[in-house]
């Protein structure tokens, strides 16, 4: 058997204000993140699995995903703890979808979060090998699990 690796792209609409930042990213504005998972692992070698053939089913990863990354922040403005969020809390109107994260959500810091809940989910059988997330067409974090052995 070969190790192979799967890859699946996702996509969501956030937007963020940099707590204490020194530039105009201080201010909220949004993004349309594209969000790369890619795993590892060997194809399931049992024909009488449905999952014969696969290191992990595509629709199982779409799931995973959805459930703990774009669920959370899709369509939502994601401040640091640090920030004074509850004044903006009570503007319903606007703002009924706020992330209050505890670090400053930078595009490496979101990638670290999303990395850390993937690595608590994904299947035994399966290892998360790299994610990639751009916050701009030409400006992304990339996580590699040989960096961090």
């Amino acid at each position: 058997m070969q190790n192979i690796r799967v890859t699946k792209e996702f996509n969501f609409e956030m937007a963020h204000a940099l707590w204490n930042y020194d530039g105009v990213c201080k201010n909220i504005h949004g993004h349309s993140y594209k969000l790369f998972v890619t795993v590892t692992g060997m194809p399931l070698d049992n024909p009488n699995n449905p999952k014969h053939g696969m290191v992990i089913d595509f629709g199982d990863l779409k799931r995973i995903v959805n459930e703990l990354i774009i669920s959370r922040f899709d369509h939502a403005v994601v401040f640091s703890d640090l920030a004074p969020v509850e004044s903006l809390k009570s503007v319903k109107q606007m703002f009924d979808r706020i992330e209050v994260v505890n670090y400053q959500p930078t595009c490496e810091n979101l990638l670290i979060d999303i990395i850390k809940k993937l690595k608590m989910e994904l299947p035994a059988n399966v290892t998360l090998f790299s994610a990639k997330l751009h916050e701009t067409g030409t400006s992304f974090a990339e996580w590699f699990q040989s960096d961090n052995l």
